[in-house]
């Protein structure tokens, strides 16, 4: 199968496209780069690809695609808050429209990645597919639109799934430092402190990078009518966690950590536990192998191998700084589209 992966140079893109290709997919990714140079360790995600904003995407990119695993966009809250306007043209109208085009092209599958940030704050109790949303951020409102909006487009000929994914973490060419478990353990190897920033009450679920892209391999392989323009949690329900408990399972992992409350740590309002039961019960395939603690320990090696230096982590592997940093250069214009690309 011809597989179009958006934001294939990403984070999680850049695990996924491993994936499909040791599964014997032909893999196609499309990426404006702009995190290229956010790199640990080994540079090695090598694909064939279309250097393109997602925003630009035409029907000859999309020729001879048979699924499309759509990752890129705007990819947290810190950097969906700097440009709210942005993020929805950007995870929204830029996602709807390529579905559209994958719909005109002829493209059969479009597996979204969505999140469980959507339900947003339901402290207390648990959340499934069919709970109440409450997103709390343009982010999270950005991905509900497009589950919204793209829904209506399945047909015979063209079978949305949507994949609400739970917070990620884990090791990645592409790493990110914004996310709760990296973040922890990448203090905790720079500074010697596991920082909490925030009470450490929330619940989140949690879910490693590999068992996200596993997820989406196995919505590209499923029979069509288990999957067709359904809703999953992604994730395991037992992986589910309130952040002390994430600060202890890292203190115990670094050696010499020692946990610490940041000085404006406070009450955050993202609050829920998320059921996945789902995905498990209708697509066997999908196997989750990854907990936090293994997590924890992935990337306490990783970081530790490359020797990883803290103005590196608090710097480039910060999305929300080497955006900044980026406009501040004149790489980047304030609508968030690469320069270069501007003149093209």
């Amino acid at each position: 199968m011809r597989v179009m992966v958006t934001g294939h140079n990403g984070y999680i893109g850049s695990i996924l496209t491993r994936l499909l290709e040791q599964a014997g997919h032909q893999v196609v990714g499309l990426d404006n780069f702009l995190f290229e140079t956010c790199t640990l360790g080994e540079d090695n995600v090598s694909v064939d690809a279309i250097r393109k904003d997602v925003r630009d995407v035409s029907r000859d990119d999309l020729e001879g695609v048979d699924a499309i695993c759509h990752l890129a966009g705007i990819s947290n809250d810190p950097v969906g808050n700097l440009t709210p306007n942005v993020t929805y043209e950007i995870n929204h109208r830029a996602s709807v429209r390529l579905a559209e085009l994958a719909v005109a092209t002829g493209v059969e599958r479009f597996v979204f990645s969505s999140s469980c940030s959507i339900y947003g704050a339901s402290p207390g109790g648990w959340v499934d597919e069919e709970s109440e949303i409450n997103p709390v951020t343009p982010y999270g409102y950005s991905k509900i639109n497009v589950e919204r909006d793209v829904s209506p487009l399945a047909s015979d000929a063209f079978s949305p799934i949507f994949l609400r994914n739970a917070t990620a973490y884990g090791v990645s060419p592409r790493l990110r430092a914004d996310l709760v478990v990296n973040n922890l353990v990448g203090y905790s190897v720079t500074q010697g402190l596991v920082l909490m920033k925030s009470d450490g009450t929330p619940w989140r679920p949690l879910v490693h990078i590999e068992d996200i892209s596993r997820a989406f391999l196995a919505m590209v392989e499923a029979p069509r009518d288990t999957v067709h323009n359904e809703v999953f949690n992604v994730g395991r329900t037992e992986e589910n966690y309130q952040i002390r408990d994430v600060a202890e399972i890292v203190e115990q992992t670094v050696p010499g950590a020692v946990l610490q409350l940041a000085g404006d740590a406070g009450p955050d309002i993202r609050d829920y536990r998320v059921n996945c039961d789902k995905i498990e019960a209708l697509v066997p395939e999908f196997k989750p192998t990854w907990t936090v603690e293994t997590g924890a320990r992935q990337l306490y090696d990783a970081f530790v191998a490359v020797d990883l230096a803290e103005d590196d982590f608090l710097g480039e592997l910060l999305r929300i700084e080497h955006i900044k940093r980026a406009i501040r250069a004149g790489e980047l214009t304030e609508d968030l589209r690469r320069v270069e690309a501007t003149h093209a």
